[in-house]
């Protein structure tokens, strides 16, 4: 039988994610385990953002990486997931200035140039947000800001991640800033999975 945790990624459309993460909102952080990915990317982040950027947390689930964001002074914070049970219990973290339920890979309320950084933590893989999803988040962040995300290293070689990354910086779009070393994530149910941090300037 597929857990709770399994499951989202046997999702199909983004309605059925959205209900399968709804399902999933009040046990989230217990079930997930340590998980370390929010603290590797905000140690990423703060090495380029100021603390008082206007940032988006895409992906925010029940708002973890907005709560280690807060913690280290930043506070001009917004949030976005596809759940809304998510996102009340993000909600509870006090730590977003707003929040938003929308999808990734679809076209976002905000204007062009909206936000100063964009954060978007365990949001690229399987059953999830797709690589089109870049286009919206590029747009939408200021020119010079810059768009920090993790991906599993074989997700990105095996899927269309690579080819789009590539083909945004070839347009020119964004550039490349760093790719961090693979780390173990720390996830309960997946002891394997492995992730990368990775930061692009938005041109």
């Amino acid at each position: 039988m597929t857990s709770k945790v399994g499951a989202v990624f046997e999702a199909n459309t983004p309605q059925e994610l959205a209900e399968r993460y709804n399902d999933l909102a009040e046990s989230y952080d217990d079930e997930l385990g340590t998980d370390i990915s929010p603290q590797r990317a905000v140690e990423v982040l703060v090495r380029y953002v100021a603390s008082e950027a206007r940032i988006l947390d895409a992906g925010c689930g029940t708002g973890k990486a907005g709560q280690i964001l807060h913690d280290y002074g930043y506070h001009n914070l917004h949030g976005l997931d596809i759940s809304p049970e998510m996102l009340r219990e993000a909600r509870k973290k006090n730590c977003y200035v707003t929040l938003h339920q929308q999808v990734l890979g679809e076209t976002l309320g905000f204007a062009t140039g909206t936000f100063d950084a964009v954060v978007s933590i365990g949001v690229f893989l399987r059953s999830h947000a797709p690589s089109s999803s870049f286009d919206e988040l590029i747009r939408i962040t200021r020119p010079g800001g810059h768009i920090i995300f993790t991906l599993r290293p074989e997700f990105y070689a095996a899927s269309d991640f690579k080819d789009t990354m590539a083909t945004l910086m070839a347009a020119g779009r964004w550039c490349w800033i760093e790719t961090g070393e693979p780390f173990n994530a720390g996830f309960k149910e997946f002891p394997d999975i492995n992730l990368q941090v990775w930061v692009y300037r938005v041109n």
